[in-house]
Formats: C-alpha cells, structure tokens, sequence
C-alpha cells in the first residue's frame, strides 16, 4: 500500500512559469543569447536549470553556469513571488494528510528556494519532508531529489510503498529510476501527449482527481 506522496513543486503545487520564465530571459539577456519570446522560455519550467541553459541556449556548461547565476540574480528577489497555488491544492493536500499519508516536496529547485515558496504560501504545514537541490549545484537531477527524500524518510528499502506526482515526462522518469510509480498531472507544464508518452499509473486534470485516485485504489485494492 501507497504510504508515501511525494509532490513536485513547480507545474503541480503551485503555477511559478511568469518568475521562472522572466528570470530565465533576465539570464539570456546576459549571457548575449537573448529572447523576447517569453513563451518559448516555458521549457525552463521545471527540468533543472544547468542542463537546460546548456540545451536551450547551445552554451558549455561554464556559461551555462554563469546564466544559473544571473537567473538567481532577479529570482531570489522577485520572480520567487511571481508565483501562485493552484486552485484546490490546499484541500487536496488536507485530505490526504487527514487520510494519514506522509507527504513530500522533491524539486529540482534549490531547497533554500523550495521552502521559502512553500513558506510564503502556508504549505509547509502539509510536508513531513522538503528536498530540493543544492545551491552548489549538487543533486539537481530528479532522480537524486527523490532518493534524498526516500533517506530523510526512512524509506530507501519500501519504495513500493511510495508514489511520486508531477506535471513533467522528467518527473515519471526520476521517478522510475527510483524504483517507484508517479502520477502525472495534466493542469502544469507537460503537454497530454508527453505524458501519456511517459506512462504514470495516471494522469490527474485537477488537484482534486488525486485523493479521489487513492481512495479508489484502496476500496480496489490497486495499490496494494
């Protein structure tokens, strides 16, 4: 039986693309790889930032590194708080803490970064465990994330017993070199076809679809 939900941040707690994005063309802009389209920044949204400088912008991982930094420049003061909780999410999140799941937060974004989100917006309540990257640049790869959060849980040996929710292909992967199964969310920054591609156990369009998936699973027994 699932014990454990562990939740990515961005695209499936809360809609940070508008910081994300005009922190990522603040960066662009100077490195001398600008661009005025803000939508096309959408990729950033999610996947880890030094890798996606790298892939996006053609840059060697020195400038891409130096991007990270111009990206934290404008982010930490300002583009954190161009951010908001989707709707729904405070309840979901009540109802599985009341049905006595242990939750978690496992972002690609610094942990520092991480908790003040989830300070800013009263969530940290809700987790038993909030793990996010290092500020040096260590453990930004999902997979890493997640293998964090299953240590500090006590978990590393029940990993059936744990289940991971987010709105990227990425997500689903981490999740799966972990050894464990992930939801997908459809109202984030995955497009439908990508996750389908990605095969989570299920594909959630709203907040509320997710307590609804586990009580459901449990009178099925689907999870045990």
């Amino acid at each position: 039986m699932v014990n454990v939900i562990l939740f990515d941040l961005d695209g499936t707690l809360t809609d940070s693309g508008e910081g994300i994005m005009k922190s990522v063309q603040y960066a662009l802009e100077k490195i001398g790889r600008p661009e005025p389209d803000l939508d096309k920044l959408r990729v950033f949204v999610g996947p880890p930032l030094l890798e996606q400088f790298m892939e996006y912008a053609g840059v060697d991982r020195e400038t891409a590194e130096l991007a990270v930094g111009y990206y934290r420049e404008r982010f930490a003061p300002v583009g954190i708080y161009e951010n908001y909780v989707y709707p729904g999410i405070k309840d979901m999140l009540l109802t599985l803490k009341t049905g006595e799941f242990l939750l978690g937060v496992a972002s690609s974004k610094p942990e520092v970064f991480v908790r003040q989100v989830l300070d800013h917006f009263d969530l940290t309540k809700y987790f038993d465990v909030i793990v996010g990257s290092e500020m040096d640049g260590g453990r930004t790869r999902k997979s890493d994330v997640i293998e964090e959060a299953l240590s500090r849980l006590g978990y590393s040996d029940r990993r059936d017993e744990v289940i991971m929710v987010g709105d990227k292909s990425h997500d689903v992967a981490g999740a799966a070199s972990c050894g464990i199964r992930c939801i997908a969310v459809s109202y984030g920054y995955g497009t439908r076809e990508e996750l389908e591609s990605a095969s989570p156990v299920f594909i959630a369009d709203s907040p509320e679809e997710i307590p609804d998936f586990f009580a459901s699973s449990r009178r099925e027994k689907l999870l045990i």
